[in-house]
């Protein structure tokens, strides 16, 4: 079965933002009956029948957030576009409720925070229904590299709802499968390097991976502020790009300043038809010059055709990983020691007041911590820490910026096994992934288009553009 953005009648779990709005503003509609329908779908297929475990947890305020929005919209009161909405929040993002904030570790239970994250603030404002919180790869991947994607101490192990054998990728494993499946036609994901948009790909969906700084990271449990950031999982580019104007605003807590410009931009803007047309647009050399590229990646090739067929002039171009592994090893190591404890001294109320606590409470169960105990054994200096990462973020951006320039792009796109999985998040650059089809095996398969530091409205619109030609995202099948 496929569904486009633009499905005229699609099932209750699997209509867009802009529907569901539709189908409220005609009273066909209600948040309540809304929040009951996703409600019933999450018990019914991620706690029993194929067992997703996306969820963590659920907001147990959600119906009553609902009912208050319901009496707004009678009133003649909309918010906005997200005005009833429900979204679900990956579990390292703050929220000031009976909710928890644990990056799926259990040495974080206790207390909630006692702030929102400002991009849940922002949510709040919008008129969105936060309906809970996604599984992850506890501590966003960087407890230890043995333990298995979508799997954390508290949640469990999250399944790919599509093959659910299969890897669903991480460390946004929940937030990805939750809107594959249907449990809310929004998530937001958070990346340090790949997290939102592996699961984005394995799990079928738009995932966006903006500028490092556009979004606030302020009320997020932390990696390095060099890298972080959240951003939007959907099932369309439209929906993401909705869930992108509601989180964006000035944040002084932010460390990175952003262009006046894009303050309050509308990434909703650009996206119309013919945005492909005359651009110039870079693409691996491999799929120009090696058979078995084109059979590792049928899907990928296809969608180099529709991009041409739209309009666009493709350019083969060699993208090479500058920076070694041990050194963004390094430099994320320390991130860690430098930024975890600040997060931690911010909570009361949990048994894991310091890193020294969660490493001991982590070392009474049975499951491994190296890259957290690697973490706090790092020697840290603020000037070599600093210089580390413009090493390493420069390179990577040199990386991108020297086909930018030779060629005259606009954009670049790739598939997954090529090096812009790992050049475009140390660049700190934006990305999009979105689904391209699915293999032999029934496995979503994805393209990459990712461009220069605040391009993220620019890349929204081409993405949009390939969507409506492509009409590539599948519904699960649920598959053992």
């Amino acid at each position: 079965m496929e569904v486009t953005s633009s499905a005229p009648e699609s099932p209750l779990e699997y209509s867009s933002v802009d529907e569901l709005t539709q189908r409220m503003d005609s009273h066909q509609l209600t948040v309540v009956d809304l929040v009951h329908h996703l409600l019933q779908r999450i018990a019914t297929l991620d706690n029993q029948g194929p067992m997703i475990n996306a969820i963590i947890e659920l907001n147990p305020d959600a119906v009553a957030i609902a009912e208050s929005l319901d009496r707004e919209r009678n009133a003649g009161y909309i918010r906005g576009p997200l005005h009833g909405i429900p979204v679900l929040l990956k579990d390292n993002i703050d929220t000031s409720d009976q909710m928890q904030t644990t990056a799926g570790s259990p040495a974080m239970v206790g207390r909630p925070a006692a702030k929102d994250a400002f991009i849940v603030q922002r949510l709040r404002e919008a008129g969105a229904v936060i309906l809970g919180k996604t599984n992850l790869s506890e501590w966003a991947n960087f407890r230890d590299p043995a333990l298995p994607s979508g799997w954390s101490g508290r949640g469990g192990q999250t399944r790919n709802p599509h093959v659910l054998s299969d890897d669903p990728c991480g460390s946004s494993a929940g937030s990805a499968a939750a809107v594959a499946a249907g449990f809310a036609p929004l998530s937001v994901g958070t990346e340090t390097a790949g997290s939102i948009i592996c699961p984005a790909s394995l799990n079928g969906v738009v995932g966006i991976k903006p500028t490092v700084g556009l979004l606030s990271r302020s009320g997020i449990i932390p990696v390095t502020s060099k890298l972080d950031t959240p951003g939007p999982m959907a099932r369309t580019v439209r929906d993401a790009a909705l869930l992108m104007n509601a989180m964006l605003g000035s944040d002084s807590a932010d460390p990175v300043p952003k262009p006046h410009n894009l303050e309050a931009v509308d990434f909703t803007a650009l996206l119309r038809p013919g945005t492909l047309v005359g651009r110039r647009i870079g693409y691996p050399a491999k799929f120009d010059t090696s058979a078995s590229a084109l059979e590792i990646d049928p899907q990928f090739s296809r969608a180099l055709e529709l991009i041409q067929a739209a309009g666009a002039t493709l350019i083969p171009v060699e993208l090479m990983e500058p920076t070694e592994e041990k050194v963004v090893e390094q430099a994320l190591q320390m991130g860690i020691k430098r930024e975890l404890p600040r997060y931690l001294a911010t909570r009361t109320g949990i048994p894991a007041g310091t890193f020294e606590d969660l490493l001991r409470l982590n070392a009474a169960n049975t499951e491994g911590q190296a890259t957290l105990i690697a973490a706090s054994k790092v020697v840290f200096d603020e000037q070599t820490y600093n210089d580390l990462w413009q090493k390493i973020q420069s390179e990577n951006a040199a990386a991108i910026d020297q086909w930018l320039t030779t060629y005259q792009l606009d954009a670049l796109v790739s598939d997954v096994g090529s090096p812009a999985m790992n050049v475009v998040p140390l660049a700190g650059y934006p990305g999009i992934m979105l689904p391209s089809g699915i293999d032999d095996d029934g496995v979503p398969t994805s393209i990459f288009f990712y461009g220069p530091r605040w391009s993220d409205a620019r890349l929204l619109a081409l993405t949009y553009g390939y969507e409506q030609l492509s009409h590539a995202r599948r519904v699960p099948a649920f598959k053992p």
